[in-house]
């Protein structure tokens, strides 16, 4: 799922050969911005990270490069050629009706930003090019027959016929040389197979067409402001040529130091600033009206943001939040949310910050990554990259306008880990908040998962201990004994041992409030007495729809083995209660704000295997089933451990249930007598006791 998608999809078509743009539109009168795509081994992808980021302030065009993606793959070398990129951008222009743009690109793509700016300088306002492949000849032999080929010995027309795979992992390899870049790795690896060795072969006469001198012509020709980003290790394009280019077209240089080829999507937080600074610059002042509250006068304010993926978080970050108040009355708290937790934090008469509203939707995005009752929530989350970038640009500029006092992030992964790609981006004390630590890989993940999870959290390690203030506070909501004691990877420290370094421990935060008397709350509920209560919830996504319909059915067979049942389903805030295909007698809701009431007051729950859910039932000493979603790690392993612990709760496994199989465990669970754990003193309480200090 993208997290910006297109206003506007179209195609131009010169000499036969037909190209792909897409328009996102910005703010009404807002000026262009136009992203080349670079060779034909990626395409208009290639610009993920940057696109929702620039479209909340400029207009964006977005040009496939012919070769791959939306662009047809022509045979003849000469439609690769660098006058026929140039041209297919003036017709796109044409086509969208912009009379002038900054142009901007990486490798090949900035090559072409600077010719069309050559060329055509009544089209261009400015130029950014990056890791600039101007000139840029391949290695030489591409028609040699060789016997073997090693590292650039790959650049070879025979090898890409025999093993174009071969070619782009190594090439790919050598764009993102980094360390922790698998993911990007494995997004510029997916682009470039999205063509042929045949078609990337036809575009060598155009790759290596301008010469040392045609260079520095094209870049004297400039007229407009160029700025200049090349990393100082790029092993694509060398150093030496963005110096040169920076110095041919009098444009600013930006160097990173240690940085690659393409700090687009490696260093992208880094990389959309200094767009947006240079936009700015070129494209004139924007209109706005600023005010500034002294130091004196401000009252103090924290932000909390709390993870959209179901919404434990917000609920226990609720009652975090009023003992906050409770302690400080004088506090005013935000937050940055979104759906479902929006849903949650009105109902409480809470305040959602404005900016909510742009933040990308992490829970669809989680709910198309899903099966049936089957989320690889590892992977899923890998895959939400842009979207998890796009919404850590809306909380930076919300930090930046909003002195806080304080920000509490409750899994916002986004807000961590690129604070700590960019630690100077920190404005405020920050505190971080999470009931799990570890990416754990899945069984059937093999070697590669378990590699993949171990490095995501070998990164995280090294995060924290270079920048071990960076988190003015690590809370983990629970207490040691809840922490797994696998290890984080080969080499590295058990989850257990690392947390306990470095986090302080909260307790379980109980959501429900002080305990109640159940046959009161059944009362205010409106249930009658001597009827038994089965309550199936599946939390705030919508991911759990199999399993309420699965529960639903062995409803027939449950009610004709226990006298007075009512079924009472809650499909939750993202569910149409409507399009649940259940029997009838079953009770379907929405959203229910006070969810925990029901779960204290009702004789047996079924419930997917989230966190907050099955320690309210525990809590409150409710008999309940737990069906872990396949492939979650979270819920595969971090949960039922400390259910276990706690000897609450009876687990069951989606692939194996049936009606039967789960009516007849429902009913010995009612049979069973269940006493409440006890989890300690009121965690709320303690997180706010040790968020309070932040606040000076």
């Amino acid at each position: 799922m993208r997290a910006r998608e297109p206003d506007e999809v179209g195609t131009i078509e010169r000499g036969g050969v037909r190209v792909g743009y897409e328009v996102f539109a910005g703010p009404a009168g807002a000026p262009t911005v136009l992203l080349l795509t670079s060779w034909a081994i990626v395409h208009m992808r290639q610009w993920k990270s940057q696109v929702p980021f620039l479209a909340r302030e400029f207009r964006v065009v977005t040009l496939e490069g012919r070769g791959n993606g939306a662009a047809d793959r022509p045979a003849d070398p000469a439609a690769y050629l660098d006058r026929e990129a140039v041209g297919d951008a003036v017709a796109v222009l044409d086509a969208t009706g912009t009379e002038r743009v900054v142009a901007i690109g990486l490798s090949l793509g900035a090559r072409r930003a600077l010719q069309l700016a050559a060329w055509h300088p009544e089209r261009v306002a400015g130029v950014v090019a990056i890791g600039t492949a101007l000139p840029w000849p391949l290695p030489p032999g591409f028609d040699d027959v060789r016997a073997s080929h090693e590292g650039w010995e790959k650049a070879n027309r025979h090898y890409w016929k025999a093993d174009y795979r071969g070619w782009v992992e190594f090439f790919m390899s050598q764009v993102v040389h980094e360390p922790h870049s698998s993911k990007q790795w494995e997004d510029l690896v997916g682009w470039g197979l999205d063509t042929d060795g045949e078609t990337l072969a036809g575009t060598v006469a155009g790759v290596g067409e301008p010469t040392a001198a045609d260079a520095e012509e094209i870049c004297r020709a400039v007229r407009c402001p160029v700025l200049v980003v090349h990393g100082d290790a790029d092993a694509v394009t060398p150093y030496p040529n963005g110096v040169a280019i920076a110095e041919w077209t009098g444009g600013s240089l930006v160097t990173i130091p240690g940085g690659g080829h393409a700090p687009t999507v490696r260093e992208p937080v880094k990389v959309n600033l200094l767009l947006r600074e240079f936009l700015r610059s070129v494209t004139g002042p924007r209109p706005a009206s600023v005010s500034w509250t002294p130091a004196r006068s401000r009252p103090h304010r924290v932000l909390f943001v709390s993870s959209p993926i179901g919404l434990g978080h917000a609920r226990r970050d609720v009652a975090i939040a009023r003992e906050l108040r409770r302690r400080r009355p004088d506090v005013g708290i935000d937050w940055l949310a979104q759906h479902p937790v929006t849903t949650l934090l009105r109902a409480d008469g809470s305040r959602v910050h404005p900016a909510s509203s742009l933040l990308a939707g992490e829970s669809a995005h989680i709910e198309a990554e899903a099966g049936e009752h089957d989320l690889h929530a590892f992977r899923a989350i890998r895959r939400m990259d842009e979207i998890l970038l796009a919404n850590f640009h809306v909380f930076a500029d919300v930090v930046d306008a909003g002195q806080y006092d304080l920000v509490v992030a409750d899994e916002g992964w986004e807000i961590d880990h690129f604070l700590h790609e960019n630690p100077e981006l920190k404005r405020t004390p920050y505190a971080w908040l999470t009931d799990f630590v570890g990416w754990l890989p899945m069984p059937d993940g093999g070697r590669e998962e378990e590699a993949l999870t171990a490095d995501y959290n070998a990164e995280m390690i090294e995060h924290v201990a270079r920048y071990p203030r960076l988190r003015d506070r690590s809370i983990f909501v629970g207490g040691p004994e809840d922490l797994v004691t696998r290890p984080l990877g080969p080499g590295l420290p058990t989850v257990r041992d690392w947390t306990c370094e470095h986090f302080a421990f909260s307790g379980w935060v109980a959501t429900g409030g002080p305990p109640r008397d159940r046959d009161e709350l059944r009362a205010e509920l409106g249930w009658r007495p001597g009827e038994r209560v089965c309550l199936v919830s599946v939390g705030g996504s919508g991911v759990g729809r199999p399993l309420l319909e699965l529960v639903g059915a062995c409803y027939p067979l449950l009610a004709e083995q226990v006298a007075g049942l009512r079924m009472i389903a809650v499909a939750g805030p993202r569910i149409d209660p409507a399009s649940l295909l259940v029997p009838d007698g079953v009770e379907v809701r929405g959203h229910v704000p006070d969810l925990e009431r029901e779960l204290t007051a009702c004789d047996v729950a079924v419930v997917q295997g989230g966190l907050t859910t099955t320690m309210e039932l525990a809590v409150a000493g409710r008999p309940f089933l737990y069906f872990p979603l396949a492939h979650h790690f979270e819920q595969q392993f971090h949960v039922p451990h400390r259910l276990s612990r706690l000897g609450a709760g009876r687990r069951m496994e989606y692939a194996d249930a049936t009606a039967e199989s789960v009516a007849a465990a429902v009913v010995e669970l009612l049979g069973r007598p269940v006493h409440p754990v006890s989890t300690g003193p009121d965690g709320a309480g303690r997180a706010a006791d040790l968020l309070l200090p932040l606040l000076g």
